[in-house]
This record gives structure tokens, sequence and C-alpha cells, in this order.
């Protein structure tokens, strides 16, 4: 009898911290409405994969998307732009009216990955396909450029694509298909990045994530500090960095696609800790404001239908709420690849497979801002 007492009581404590781990995982649904009709294009442009989504201070928003080569006349004769492959940089005002076509036909556009707009309301792309970083001033001219555009180097295999944008082994492998590079490589000696972000003093920091994995760090003004990361699944190591962003105290976050995991840095390289509960974090945005909110999307790959979801975080790692899954409809998402969170409960959502940008307006519980 006392024996089977004991065994029940083993039970019963069995099953409270069963109920209470799932109490834990438990993540709160946060209501939210998408804007139709967000983006009005002119009749002959079209918008194509919507790989990166950025607004400025005064509310403009600038997409940069993979979409057919746009054409020019000459003579009398129409004839794809030279130098432009399959990116195009367009702003839109705060009501999503199109105002301008940035950098049409240059030379380092040719598949994109992410725009970002820095404090000072620079425009940023990363060109995953041009391996460069290029920064144009709020006029819309080129300011800086970092990393080379290889023109002589064949990619094994034709272009990356998302949801496959790794390309197979020998893509994977860098362009030449040798090892995959770490932290020994230096400068902008980039291989497909994906993304970039800054700290208050304005230094640069690149996810270099495709053929090499590491986070290169550089000053204002472009010059290399240095980096680090290699392939692997230990602290500290990379399997596609997919996205990258900084709070207030100069942390670095980086989505670590491939592992399933955001890595968390201080601004000179020191791994602090990382969050696993969040899935496959595709796009990640940190809130500005005093009380700062880290976004990520759990995109897991076009093909997966069972997911889908951006998580709400704060900067510990507490998952505030979640929202969406994957889908065509208004709020559904086909592949989130960037996210804008200028304002807590606004953001913008560039989507691959659905070709389109998504202006969510989120209604969280009263308290749980």
């Amino acid at each position: 009898m006392k024996r089977a007492l004991q065994l029940g009581l083993i039970v019963a404590a069995l099953v409270a911290a069963v109920r209470v781990t799932y109490a834990q995982l438990a993540v709160p649904e946060i209501p939210y409405d998408s804007v139709p009709n967000l983006l009005k294009l002119p009749d002959d442009i079209y918008l194509g994969e919507a790989v990166g989504v950025a607004t400025n201070s005064k509310g403009n928003i600038f997409v940069y998307t993979r979409t057919g080569s746009p054409t020019v006349t000459v003579g009398t004769e129409r004839t794809f732009a030279r130098g432009n492959g399959a990116a195009r940089l367009f702003e839109f005002d705060p009501t999503g009216k199109f105002i301008r076509e940035i950098g049409q036909g240059l030379y380092g556009f040719l598949f994109a990955h992410t725009v970002r707009v820095d404090p000072d309301d620079n425009i940023w792309v990363v060109d995953e396909g041009a391996s460069m970083v290029i920064k144009f001033n709020p006029e819309g001219r080129v300011v800086m450029t970092m990393g080379r555009k290889p023109e002589a180097i064949r990619v094994p295999g034709g272009p990356a694509r998302e949801g496959g944008e790794g390309g197979g082994p020998a893509q994977a492998a860098g362009r030449a298909g040798g090892p995959l590079p770490g932290a020994g490589v230096r400068g902008d000696n980039f291989n497909r990045p994906t993304d970039v972000a800054w700290d208050a003093a304005g230094n640069i920091f690149v996810a270099d994530g495709y053929g090499n994995a590491r986070v290169a760090k550089f000053d204002k003004n472009g010059k290399f500090l240095a980096s680090w990361g290699s392939q692997g699944t230990a602290p500290g190591q990379f399997n596609t960095l997919h996205s990258i962003a900084t709070d207030a105290q100069g942390n670095v976050y980086v989505g670590d696609r491939g592992n399933k995991r955001i890595q968390v840095f201080d601004g000179n390289g020191t791994f602090k800790t990382q969050y696993l509960n969040v899935g496959a974090p595709w796009a990640l945005c940190i809130t500005p404001g005093p009380r700062q909110y880290l976004y990520s999307s759990n995109s897991n790959g076009t093909a997966n239908m069972d997911n889908g979801e951006i998580y709400k975080m704060e900067l510990d790692g507490r998952i505030v709420g979640r929202f969406g899954r994957a889908g065509k409809l208004m709020k559904e998402f086909g592949s989130v690849h960037e996210i804008d969170c200028r304002k807590d409960n606004e953001i913008l959502v560039g989507e691959i497979t659905n070709w389109r940008v998504q202006k969510l307006l989120l209604r969280p519980a009263q308290g749980t801002n």
C-alpha cells in the first residue's frame, strides 16, 4: 500500500510538471489586421519577390525586389538595361503611393536580399548575387560600396533561389566550390551576404551568411575591424546567417536559420546566449524606443504550410505572442523574408512566394504591449 501511494505521488508530480511545461510553452496569439492594397504600382511595373522592406523616419516605404530587368529604349528599339539583373529598389510614400525607382540599371543590382534604413535615413541594400552591400544617401545616390561583384566566377548550378536558396552542396561551399571560410576571411570579401545592421557608434555589422559563415564588423567609414563565426552547430558557429539586428546596448542578434536559433553576441563577437524556441528565424527586426521588442519570422521553407508565424519577443527571449500562418490570403504569409518594425505594433513584411508587402496592425491584449 505504501509503495503504491509513493508511486501515485510520483505520477501526480510528473503530471503536474508536464502541465507546467505545457503552460510555459503555450504562446498567446496576437490579433491583428492587414491593410488591403497597400502598394500602388504604376501600370508598367510589377513587384516580384519582395525580399526586402524598410521604412525611413518619414514613413516612406522601400522595397528591394527580385523582378525582371527593366527595358530601356535605344533609338527605336527596346533592350534590357545593361548591368541590371533581377533586383530593383522602389520607394513609396506612407500611404503606399509610388514615388520613384532608385538605382535603375545599377552595376551592383543582381539578386536582391534585404534593404535597411539607418538612423540618418541612408538606404542600404544587400545584394546576395553581387556579394555587395551598397549605401545610398536619402536622395538616392550611391555614397559607399562594400564587397565586389565577381564578374568572372561561375556560380555552380546557376542562380540561387530562396527556399532552396542555398543552391545545393556546390553553391553552399561558395562560388568556387571550396570549403566554407569563416572568421579567417578578412574585410569585405563577401560571399553571398544576407543582411546589415549598425550600433549607436555607426559601426556596421554584415551577415556574410551563405558562402562565408561569419559576421563582419566595420567602422562607420567601412574600415574592417573584426569578424567572427564559422560553419557548425556550436555556440558562435552558424548554418546560414540569414538576418541580423542590434539593440540599443549594441548587442548583435543573428538569425541562424539552418540551426533554428537566434544567437546573441556583444558588439565584439562574444557569445552571450541563444534562443531555440521560435523555429527557423528567416527575418529579425528590433523596435526602437525605450522598451525594445524583437520580431522573428518562422518561415521554415516555402513548402511547409504548417508554419509561417511571426513571434514578438522581449530581448531576453521571452515570447510575448505570435501571429499569422503560411498561406496565400491576407493575414497569411508566403515566406516572410524581411520585417520592418519601426513602430511596436505596426509592422511591414516582405514575402517571397506571394510577391507582396503587407502592413500589419497588431492588437495585443491590454497591458502586454
